[in-house]
């Protein structure tokens, strides 16, 4: 089982010393954060994917592109690739070069985004939202599994005889996963496909989270991809620990009520009641998490949000390194007692390209854009245009 973290990267007052940190040096945060995850022995870290303030991460491939030039294990992914707004060509193109830059270490979760003022912004209406996903998302699947796309469709202008570059990884896509809170649509694509359905039951309560779990898996059986505990699920989540309750709860409470996505609304009591969000000891974490499989089942990945609502850089950090030494270890080893043998791993690169029989040289050779002919062709070869 993976166990990472992922960030929206909210820009955000600390509501406890009233300082609001620069947009650099919440960026540079990221990547400090993202380098001790690896260090603590986490195995992935995902970043969001935002257009507007108060949140910095516009550009995620560039960030994973430069955490990846200074890591060596972590596997980089996204806690939303916005499949919506960003253009499916710039998707297969991006994510396929950080494939390259990062060995295979990478991964991405298609998220619609729920910000309605982005969507015009983009060209897009936010009342397309489902049938962006769905349109988008086909294109995306072809353009990494096909060298010469012909494609039309109602949400972007036609693809005539193109092919995306580079060609992903030893011949490869990048794994997917399909990230909804609230959408069954999206688990059925992510069934339809066989790819990975991540719900983020960070504002909903466990029947919610059960049934939306329950409806991938079921779907994912029904198209032919493995029995339905064999589908890859994934779960999102935040903590906030010390060694005692009391004093976690003390300390994340101004934070918690000033919170930008759930803050102003129910108390912490009433939110750790009703949600998956735990503020405690690391025990409680270890406790609290094990439970997530009663309504799951046996997933693959478990990420958490650390660094939302203005914590300090510092106490991310704390917090991380109380998650690698005290929490992860013993999840890890309890998770995988429970796990049956038929159940699968997370996939990672390595075993997508075993699964696909070994790696291949994906290249494509271009052919010349007027006469079709091979760029090595002499004049006593045909010209064969692919």
């Amino acid at each position: 089982m993976q166990f990472g973290i992922f960030t929206v990267g909210d820009v955000t007052t600390d509501p406890t010393t009233g300082r609001t940190p620069t947009e650099h040096e919440r960026i540079t945060a990221t990547i400090a954060i993202a380098k001790k995850a690896e260090e603590v022995g986490l195995d992935v870290f995902a970043t969001g994917q935002h257009h507007n303030p108060p949140f910095v991460p516009s550009a995620p491939t560039t960030t994973l592109a430069y955490i990846a030039a200074q890591t060596e294990r972590i596997i980089l992914s996204t806690s939303t690739t916005l499949i919506t707004t960003t253009d499916p060509v710039r998707i297969a193109e991006d994510y396929a070069t950080l494939q390259h830059l990062s060995a295979g270490r990478m991964d991405l979760m298609m998220g619609r985004g729920n910000t309605g003022p982005v969507y015009p912004w983009f060209g897009k209406d936010i009342r397309d939202g489902i049938p962006l996903a769905i349109e988008n998302y086909a294109l995306l699947h072809r353009l990494w599994r096909e060298d010469v796309v012909d494609w039309q469709g109602k949400y972007r202008t036609p693809l005539q005889g193109f092919t995306s570059t580079p060609r992903p990884l030893d011949g490869v896509p990048p794994f997917v996963w399909h990230g909804s809170i609230r959408s069954p649509e999206i688990a059925e694509q992510a069934a339809y496909y066989g790819d990975g359905f991540f719900s983020n039951h960070i504002f909903w309560p466990a029947s919610h989270t059960r049934q939306m779990v329950q409806l991938y898996r079921r779907r994912f059986e029904h198209y032919g991809h493995g029995s339905a505990d064999q589908a890859i699920v994934g779960l999102g989540g935040q903590v906030f620990m010390r060694k005692n309750s009391q004093d976690a709860v003390r300390e994340f409470r101004p934070y918690f009520d000033n919170a930008p996505v759930y803050g102003h609304g129910p108390s912490l009591e009433e939110f750790t009641r009703q949600t998956p969000l735990t503020v405690g000891s690391p025990q409680e974490v270890i406790e609290r998490t094990l439970g997530f499989r009663e309504y799951a089942g046996d997933y693959q990945r478990q990420l958490w949000l650390m660094d939302h609502a203005g914590l300090p850089l510092k106490t991310v950090l704390e917090q991380l390194d109380i998650l690698g030494e005290e929490v992860v270890p013993v999840l890890r080893k309890e998770f995988a007692a429970l796990k049956p043998a038929h159940v699968p791993d997370a996939p990672t690169h390595a075993s997508l390209v075993g699964r696909a029989g070994g790696a291949h040289d994906a290249t494509v050779h271009a052919t010349d854009d007027v006469t079709g002919a091979s760029p090595d062709a002499t004049p006593s070869e045909p010209a064969v245009a692919r």
